[in-house]
């Protein structure tokens, strides 16, 4: 990151001129034109933390799964249908969770058109 900071500062360094003095002849001359009016450069706001999509929890696994003799059948039957209810929740999760990935990837991307932005302002 320093490198990149003195190359930016080296890209500054010939357009920041200091002004000579006036010399004494030049009281009658009209002023200098005006600098060009720098270009107000938009900070992007990233999505709001609680727009975060959450995942979902996984069932609990029974303890019976492990056990050398399994889960009785109700067992068995309850986590089934816990890991059904789970499935269905993550397939609904999926497309919020990528429309969040968008809104983070459009934050990003109009981070960096703010920082060239930022560059180009301090460079006119």
């Amino acid at each position: 990151m320093r490198g990149r900071l003195l190359l930016i500062a080296g890209m500054l360094a010939p357009s920041l001129a200091l002004a000579a003095p006036k010399a004494a002849s030049d009281k009658g001359a009209p002023p200098p034109a005006a600098a060009p009016v720098a270009t107000a450069c938009k900070a992007p706001e990233p999505p709001p933390a609680s727009a975060r999509p959450v995942k979902p929890a996984l069932p609990e696994k029974p303890a019976c799964l492990d056990a050398k003799g399994g889960c009785p059948g109700w067992e068995a039957y309850s986590f089934n249908d816990a890991v059904k209810a789970y499935n269905l929740q993550a397939q609904a999760f999926r497309p919020i969770a990528e429309a969040y990935v968008q809104k983070l990837n459009a934050y990003v991307k109009a981070s960096g058109e703010y920082a060239q932005c930022e560059i180009n302002a301090m460079q006119n």
